[in-house]
């Protein structure tokens, strides 16, 4: 068996952004909390927004009184020009009304508050697009191993293992590898590539993003001598190759 250094995320993690440029005014949510779908994890002052809808929609019906004297004078070309800044003035004030509609932050799913915490920047300015939160599902998890560079030529889609958590010793997850993927990270002078796995007894509600542990993945029987002397003769055969002239 091969061990990795194993990780709990969510199959589907949801980013929340800012809308538009802001800044917040409630926070009732934060990370670690656990909402319902619907529910509001942030509102975004709207005072400005407010504001600026009132003087669009004042400007709006002086451009209209501007129009109307313009066809009973029959100026055409006048009401060419008052009727382009009227369009101008009614799509302004469309997106002013569709900011104020998303000025509260909810949440798409049923699921954990994995990242956010607006508390600390009420009233604090960002911009639009800042990732405000982030969501995972509470019934849909995946397990991502840090598998060695040296041990990862063993792993195989639908090998089977075991995952322990450090929140919960006691207790081991049967896991079936889905896929490896072509990503390496750097980590204490060693390369270790990506692996996701899947549950194989679903979820349990005891589990929440985040959860690390230790996973070991059968990869077959060897002898006893090979997987003693594997690491070695392997650091052997490289420094040889790389010394051969």
């Amino acid at each position: 068996r091969l061990s990795a250094d194993a990780r709990i995320e969510g199959k589907v993690q949801r980013m929340l952004t800012a809308p538009f440029q802001g800044c917040g005014r409630e926070a009732p949510r934060r990370a670690g909390d656990t909402v319902r779908q619907g529910e509001v994890l942030a509102r975004l002052d709207d005072r400005d927004l407010r504001l600026e809808q009132a003087r669009l929609g004042a400007q709006r019906e002086q451009l209209g009184r501007q129009y109307r004297e313009a066809m009973a004078k029959r100026d055409r070309a006048q009401a060419r020009i008052v009727s382009a800044q009227l369009e101008q003035s009614q799509a302004q004030l469309a997106l002013v009304e569709e900011h104020l509609q998303r000025t509260e932050v909810v949440a798409p799913f049923d699921g954990v508050v994995v990242s956010g915490d607006l508390t600390q920047m009420l009233g604090a300015p960002f911009e639009r697009g800042q990732a405000l939160f982030e969501i995972a599902p509470l019934d849909a998890y995946r397990v991502v191993l840090q598998v060695d560079e040296q041990r990862v030529a063993d792993v195989r889609a639908d090998q089977h293992g075991e995952l322990v958590l450090s929140s919960m010793p006691g207790k081991r997850f049967a896991i079936e590898v889905d896929k490896l993927t072509p990503v390496s990270v750097a980590r204490e002078g060693r390369n270790y590539f990506r692996v996701e796995a899947r549950l194989e007894a679903g979820q349990d509600p005891q589990l929440r993003p985040g959860m690390e542990g230790v996973a070991k993945i059968s990869a077959g029987e060897r002898r006893l001598a090979w997987i003693w002397t594997r690491e070695i003769a392997n650091w052997v055969r490289l420094k040889a190759w790389a010394w051969s002239p």
